[in-house]
């Protein structure tokens, strides 16, 4: 049987208002840099370009199932789950504001608006505040009154992201022994997706830190695959940066309005508190100003987010956060480093990776082939990790020492040399600068005794 963790990342719209101290976002439903759609070249052969065009079927498939989640989160959980005004996902009763005045709290408190949760400063010092809005007030229009109230102030939807891949095999492998205690590496990774199994085998010996649900641990299976696929290790089965430490964060915890916008925010403060300097999220959503403003501050401190480009297929809008200036977007090839049909494409896209045909994941009862740019993101973060060389502090290192943009300029720059280059010289919409971890041991499962 397949086992679906996720159909396609969500096509989210309307505009997202950036105002002061926030860089513009683009309008929801243009690709980043690229007015009105994708160019009509990229940057391709023409023979290959057509080589990587999906069938028209395919892209419909893509677009039925989007419609199809929607409207399965909608119908079960309505009363946590409203939408926005082009109909996608949000949470019900919630509007961010980015580091709101005194006034301007003071002035959204009479109006009807109550504090929900106040998430001051952070390592990133950003600070998060969520604002419950009036009785009666629909969520559209409380985001609209917000705006209207604090014009020079930053408000947006709570939006629900989503994970960006599959299990496609009915196969599960018997769990491998495990590989000794010793880490194969120092670079810690983080991890922003659902929670981890930790006592599946491969992760035997490793350290990993967890974070989100209360302290409870919620292992998911999509966040126990990408968690593998990054440090998992045993004698059949190794991840991209096997044996390193790990910490993950897990932004659903089971919840209906799990993958929210505030707890992906908290959970990028949370890792920059802990100073790691590579932090992997196989998530997408829309633009949204809260998330742009953490993940701005995030990568000018020298970190390196690593992100899916998502699964809505070749023409879709770019989605977030890997469409966002200085973040690692990273697409999927097949075992024949053919772009995955309903890969996105477009500016965003810096690396490929396997995401097809070749990964096999661990999930907490086993093993499965997997299938998306989820399960692409990780290993380009492993990668990373292993080129990356953590500057030492300086004499004042601020808030953060030991994170260096120039050292994370440098693993990239070093990555990109390794990568096999596909395409037109130089960087391109379809594969980035090129394939990367292609070699990396990953086994077919084994079938069930």
């Amino acid at each position: 049987m397949i086992r679906v963790l996720l159909l396609a990342g969500l096509m989210l719209g309307t505009a997202a208002e950036a105002q002061i101290g926030v860089p513009r976002l683009p309008l929801r439903g243009l690709p980043i840099g690229v007015p009105g759609g994708l160019p009509s070249s990229l940057g391709l052969p023409s023979g290959l370009q057509q080589t990587l065009a999906p069938p028209t079927d395919e892209i419909s498939r893509l677009e039925g199932a989007r419609k199809a989640l929607i409207t399965q989160l909608l119908r079960r959980h309505g009363d946590v789950i409203d939408t926005d005004p082009s109909g996608n996902p949000i949470v019900r009763g919630e509007v961010l504001a980015v580091a709101p005045t005194a006034a301007a709290l003071t002035r959204a408190l009479g109006a009807g608006f109550s504090v929900v949760r106040d998430l001051a400063g952070g390592a990133l010092g950003v600070r998060i505040v969520v604002l419950g809005v009036p009785r009666g007030v629909a969520t559209r229009r409380a985001l609209t009154l917000l705006r209207r109230l604090d014009p020079a102030g930053t408000y947006d939807f709570n939006d629900i992201y989503t994970e960006s891949g599959a299990t496609i095999s009915s196969s599960v492998a018997s769990p491998p022994p495990a590989a000794d205690s010793a880490s194969a590496q120092a670079t810690s990774l983080g991890l922003i997706d659902g929670g981890v199994a930790a006592a599946q085998p491969v992760f035997a010996g490793i350290v990993i830190h967890q974070h989100g649900c209360d302290g409870v641990a919620i292992p998911s299976a999509h966040g126990t695959g990408v968690a593998s696929l990054m440090v998992g290790r045993s004698p059949r089965f190794g991840g991209a940066a096997p044996g390193a430490p790990l910490y993950a964060a897990d932004v659903y915890c089971g919840k209906p309005t799990g993958g929210a916008v505030d707890a992906i925010a908290e959970a990028l403060q949370w890792l920059a508190g802990e100073r790691v300097p590579v932090i992997n999220v196989s998530l997408v959503g829309p633009p949204n100003a809260l998330l742009q403003a953490v993940v701005a501050r995030a990568v000018a401190q020298g970190f390196l987010i690593v992100a899916a480009v998502g699964n809505d297929g070749p023409a879709a809008p770019p989605l977030y956060p890997a469409a966002y200036p200085g973040v690692v977007g990273v697409t999927a090839v097949d075992g024949r480093r053919r772009v995955i049909f309903e890969a996105e494409r477009g500016p965003q896209v810096m690396f490929a990776a396997p995401g097809a045909d070749i990964p096999v994941a661990a999930l907490p009862d086993g093993f499965e082939n997997m299938r998306g740019t989820s399960f692409a993101a990780p290993l380009v973060a492993g990668l990373l990790a292993q080129r990356l060389e953590i500057a030492a502090p300086a004499q004042d290192p601020g808030p953060l020492p030991g994170i260096d943009p120039a050292a994370a300029h440098a693993a990239i720059d070093a990555l990109a040399r390794a990568a096999v280059h596909l395409g037109a010289p130089g960087r391109n919409v379809v594969f980035g600068y090129g394939v990367v971890g292609a070699d990396l041991p990953s086994p077919r499962p084994q079938s069930k005794q």
